[in-house]
This record gives C-alpha cells, sequence and structure tokens, in this order.
C-alpha cells in the first residue's frame, strides 16, 4: 500500500534523514529493540494505516515490517516540516 509514499520513507531510513523521539526510545528500550530494527522494519515493512492527528492535521503512517531478529514491529513515524522523518513511537507485536 502507498508504495511512493514507501520508497519516499525507505530512502529517509537510507540516508540517515531521521530523528526518534524520546517516547520513541523509551518504547523501543521497553522492547528491546535498537535503531538497527527500526531501520530494518522500515526497509522490510509496509505501510498499514495513513492517520491525520486530529489536532494538528499532521499525516502519520504506521508501518508494520520486521526487526533484525525477525519480530514483528510496528512504528507510528510522521515526515516533519523540515523533510526528516521523525519516529514517534515503536513496538513490538
Amino acid at each position: 500500500m502507498y508504495p511512493r509514499l514507501l520508497k519516499r520513507l525507505r530512502d529517509l531510513i537510507l540516508n540517515r534523514q531521521y530523528v526518534v523521539t524520546l517516547h520513541g526510545y523509551d518504547e523501543m528500550a521497553a522492547d528491546d529493540l535498537t535503531v538497527w530494527d527500526v531501520e530494518s522494519a522500515f526497509l522490510t515493512g509496509e505501510i498499514v494505516e495513513k492517520q491525520k492527528d486530529a489536532e494538528t492535521s499532521e499525516l502519520k503512517y504506521r508501518v508494520r515490517g520486521n526487526s533484525l531478529s525477525g519480530t514483528r514491529v510496528e512504528i507510528v513515524a510522521k515526515i516533519a516540516v523540515t523533510g526528516k522523518l521523525v519516529v514517534i513511537t515503536v513496538y513490538a507485536l
């Protein structure tokens, strides 16, 4: 789903044009995940849902893919006004 958008997200990951929020890091730590797992999930995954934030009207994306160890991971991310990908939260399924 959303092949052009997924390519853009993957390009941002490959070019290291992303940041992870503090909440994202906390959630990664809770599930023993690393930024390498986040990168892997983007590169192996698919966009499962496009969401519009009720307060800010920003678009967010739910991406589901695999960590390096094969664990299913879901990520909520958005593209900031700066053009960087912002990883809002990450969790193992």
